[in-house]
């Protein structure tokens, strides 16, 4: 259980860089006009495939910790912190003042 946290925490971050890693739409018209994006690290168009390949994948693995986690939650029965003893063993205390 520990690991899927682990790893649901570590792909979190990574969707994060990778989503800030990638271009917006409008980018693509500043490249035409003699824009520096033809200066990418992956190339002029390797960079978008490859990104939005990467997206994909860990969006996906995302989506199956979120799940596993949700219904792990669910099912598991865990202890109260306050803890009370039932109903029926519940004592009422006595009114101490009689008249």
């Amino acid at each position: 259980m520990l690991f899927v946290k682990i790893v649901h925490i570590l792909v979190c971050v990574g969707l994060i860089l990778i989503v800030l890693l990638q271009t917006g739409k409008g980018a693509d018209m500043g490249a035409s006009f003699g824009g520096g994006s033809s200066q990418t690290l992956f190339g002029p168009s390797g960079g978008a495939t490859f990104l939005s390949k990467a997206t994909t994948a860990i969006a996906v693995i995302f989506m199956i910790t979120s799940l596993f986690l949700a219904y792990d939650s669910g099912t598991k029965k865990t202890d109260s912190v306050i803890t009370a003893p039932p109903a029926a063993e519940q004592s009422v205390p006595a009114d101490t003042k009689s008249e």
